[in-house]
């Protein structure tokens, strides 16, 4: 499989801000066939998947440092939603800049993230694509509370410079690739605990395609790596999110085009901080409501909410 470079060989990440030596998870990497009845369609799928199992986190944490209460308290431990890889890098890096402050950032699925917490994950701020995920753990006592909504986010359909599917918003192309038998794979988080999955899925079920693409779907385990098949010529195309595509480590290597909003739930993307946050976790959390970090998301194609915190009632 070719990687890109840098960014997508690893599902889960962990780095200073504002340095180039991060220490990064060590994961597990296979493939395996599996025939699985999804929805109603009851047909098929195969799977690809990248594991990176949670029982690697607490373990590497320790080796470097991070298996105290609240972690290292001069670098904070923020667990992001990987849409945000490359648009957070960029906060994290003026936040640096502008308080003296220090964060290690950690990307994977917002699902995975969720589950890690409950278990006693040492993070100290959570980034979730899907604000279910916080408003959940907020319920069940797991943050100090309802956190605030920070952006929404969008899907693309991307295809690699040189597929013969066209990147094509409606989907339409993708119809008459499957029409043709002409897909082999096509790439998409796996909906089962990435927020970006699951709207592709029901973008592809709102087209109806859900059940005919299911033979050639590859899942990544979270959105950065559906972009890596997607953008890397090891499938035709795929659905990523917006914020991903436009990077322009991604956007050179294929074309991409927006799915309308209303094909799929919103991407209402929410974060909190943990019980266990120190002062640098909380200052990095108002600093992402304020307008040097929203211009950042702004230019990786979040859209922002009139207002920041809206209550989650």
């Amino acid at each position: 499989m070719t990687l890109l470079p840098g960014l997508w060989q690893i599902p889960l990440a962990i780095g200073a801000a504002g340095q180039k030596n991060g220490v990064v998870m060590k994961i597990t990497l296979r493939q395996q066939e599996t025939d699985r009845c999804r929805g109603s369609a009851g047909v098929a799928m195969r799977v690809m998947l990248i594991a990176a199992a949670w029982l690697g986190v607490l373990p590497m944490a320790a080796a470097t440092g991070m298996a105290s209460a609240r972690g290292d308290g001069e670098r904070p431990l923020i667990a992001a939603a990987a849409t945000l890889q490359f648009a957070l890098e960029d906060i994290a890096a003026q936040f640096a800049r502008d308080t003296g402050h220090q964060l290690r950032l950690a990307f994977g699925s917002s699902g995975n993230f969720a589950r890690q917490i409950r278990q006693g994950a040492p993070y100290e701020l959570y980034l979730s694509a899907d604000e279910d995920y916080v408003l959940d753990l907020e319920r069940d006592g797991f943050t100090r509370d309802r956190g605030t909504l920070y952006a929404v986010g969008r899907i693309v359909v991307m295809t690699p410079h040189g597929s013969t599917l066209a990147a094509d918003g409606q989907l339409e192309a993708l119809s008459q690739a499957l029409e043709r038998v002409e897909i082999s794979r096509f790439a998409i988080a796996n909906p089962e605990h990435a927020p970006y999955g699951k709207r592709a899925e029901e973008a592809l079920r709102h087209a109806g395609l859900w059940a005919r693409i299911q033979p050639y779907l590859v899942l990544g385990e979270n959105v950065s790596q559906a972009a890596q098949f997607a953008a890397s010529g090891n499938a035709e195309g795929g659905i990523i999110s917006y914020s991903l595509a436009m990077a322009p480590t991604v956007s050179a290597r294929g074309r991409y085009e927006l799915i309308p909003q209303e094909w799929h739930s919103p991407l209402r993307q929410r974060m909190v901080l943990l019980p266990n946050a120190g002062p640098i976790a909380a200052r990095f959390y108002d600093y992402m409501q304020q307008p040097p970090a929203r211009r950042v998301l702004e230019r990786y194609g979040f859209m922002l909410p009139p207002e920041v915190n809206d209550g989650a009632q």
